[in-house]
């Protein structure tokens, strides 16, 4: 298991940033965080079973994850609304709970760069206000974020790993 964790700090009253290095080449980094296959092997942070992962990668294509875990799980949507191959992701992101619409939607910047055959992920997330912030912090995210992109580096030097290996 790889020891690094992402750093989350708090720009402005309704932003989180996020930043990770992982040990791979951002183009698998990519694959991992973009491939339903791949999604439903790391996005739940070992916490349940991620049950539905829908990818359709393309400007005004949406998203959805359901993670089912022993206290109850939850499920995200959103719609992209920037793509760049490799580079960069905007998106949409929306829990799915009572009283939350697509208009609570926080946006998420997230961006791949390479240096020297590893990646540092940054996400930044723009909430509608600092409540809404807040309550994201407050929510435990950050746990279940850590162990699930624990996982997806895991999955991208797998398949670095595969890559490299005989035929």
């Amino acid at each position: 298991m790889r020891t690094s964790t992402a750093k989350v700090t708090t720009p402005a009253d309704d932003q989180i940033l996020i930043t990770r290095d992982f040990e791979a080449p951002k183009r698998l980094v990519y694959k991992v965080w973009t491939t339903p296959e791949l999604i439903k092997r790391w996005w739940s942070g070992g916490l349940g079973e991620v049950t539905v992962a829908e990818v359709d990668l393309r400007v005004g294509g949406r998203w959805r994850y359901v993670l089912v875990a022993p206290d109850g799980g939850c499920a995200f949507h959103g719609e992209y609304r920037e793509i760049v191959t490799n580079e960069r992701l905007v998106h949409t992101e929306v829990l799915e709970m009572p009283g939350i619409t697509d208009e609570d939607a926080v946006v998420d910047t997230v961006t791949f760069t390479e240096q020297d055959g590893r990646t540092t992920l940054t996400m930044h997330v723009q909430a509608k206000d600092k409540a809404t912030r807040d309550l994201i912090l407050e929510s435990g995210m950050e746990e279940g974020m850590q162990a699930g992109w624990s996982l997806a580096e895991e999955l991208a030097i797998e398949l670095a790993a595969q890559e490299k290996a005989p035929a």
